[in-house]
């Protein structure tokens, strides 16, 4: 398997901070989007920063498309493209003259592809930025980060604060590149919906460590959330649990085989969780 995407021991301490990445290890395959989820402070930023080079790391190492990231690498920065949560263009700028700009940047900035983007999102191209919604900001964000012919696209929290008609067409966008098997996404969000109709795979961060990277489809369909009473609860054998949570007369149980699970417990109601209930009890909850 090819990855486009290789982060193996990554470390980072800050003077001052009890915050530090904690030997932080995933690889994203080629064609495949990558949910990247954790609460506010887990360490996603400062991870996609270490990614790209704008932050040093204390250790480990980054490649991107094989080739290790340091500051000297200069080339392999063409095959990124990066979407964060805040508009990083001068707003003075349109976006054709933001795209005059562009292509002196990059040497594959594809102008054709730039203009039909624009013009499939309804992106206005001689309208100043400053005027642009919050929505419009994003879609041209993200059309620029697309238009230089990238093959890893990295998104900061890119959706957040936009409005679900807005996410649904730049979901399709993300699921269009990849297509290109060659193409791949690391997408932090905490829009975890977005996540469960796009994602191939999810790594949950918390406190500076991974504590898990799954298949999507695994965890929705074969993970499952068990509904116990206190008194079941007691009963069941510490293999089973993953982690679990008490709330009130009741406690939920993360199990890693939902079938297996109702076969050997089959008076215990068992049902599928989301990923932003599978990250709470990964998060909130005991092992």
């Amino acid at each position: 398997m090819n990855y486009s995407l290789e982060i193996e021991n990554l470390s980072k301490t800050y003077p001052h901070s009890d915050f530090y990445l904690d030997n932080v290890s995933f690889s994203i395959p080629e064609g495949c989007i990558m949910g990247f989820v954790g609460e506010n402070g887990a360490g996603k930023t400062t991870t996609i920063s270490i990614i790209l080079n704008t932050i040093k790391k204390d250790s480990g190492t980054v490649k991107v498309l094989g080739q290790e990231m340091d500051g000297n690498n200069t080339d392999v920065r063409e095959d990124i493209g990066v979407v964060f949560d805040a508009n990083n263009f001068s707003t003075a700028l349109t976006p054709k003259k933001l795209a005059n700009v562009m292509a002196k940047v990059y040497k594959n900035w594809n102008q054709k592809f730039f203009i039909a983007t624009t013009r499939k999102l309804d992106i206005p191209l001689d309208k100043k930025i400053k005027q642009f919604s919050r929505g419009m900001t994003t879609k041209l964000a993200i059309t620029v980060a697309l238009s230089h012919s990238p093959k890893l696209l990295i998104l900061d929290e890119a959706t957040s604060g936009l409005d679900p008609v807005v996410r649904e067409e730049i979901l399709d966008i993300f699921l269009e590149f990849v297509e290109n098997e060659n193409h791949s996404i690391l997408m932090s969000s905490h829009i975890t919906s977005d996540l469960e109709k796009v994602a191939d795979y999810i790594t949950f961060i918390h406190q500076g460590k991974i504590i898990l990277t799954e298949k999507k489809d695994t965890l929705i369909y074969k993970y499952g959330i068990a509904r116990c009473k206190s008194e079941q609860f007691s009963h069941l054998d510490k293999e089973d649990i993953l982690s679990y949570r008490k709330r009130g007369y009741q406690v939920d149980v993360l199990v890693r085989d939902k079938k297996a699970f109702e076969r050997k417990y089959d008076s215990i109601i068992i049902d599928n969780g989301t990923i932003d209930e599978i990250m709470l009890l990964l998060i909130k909850g005991k092992d």
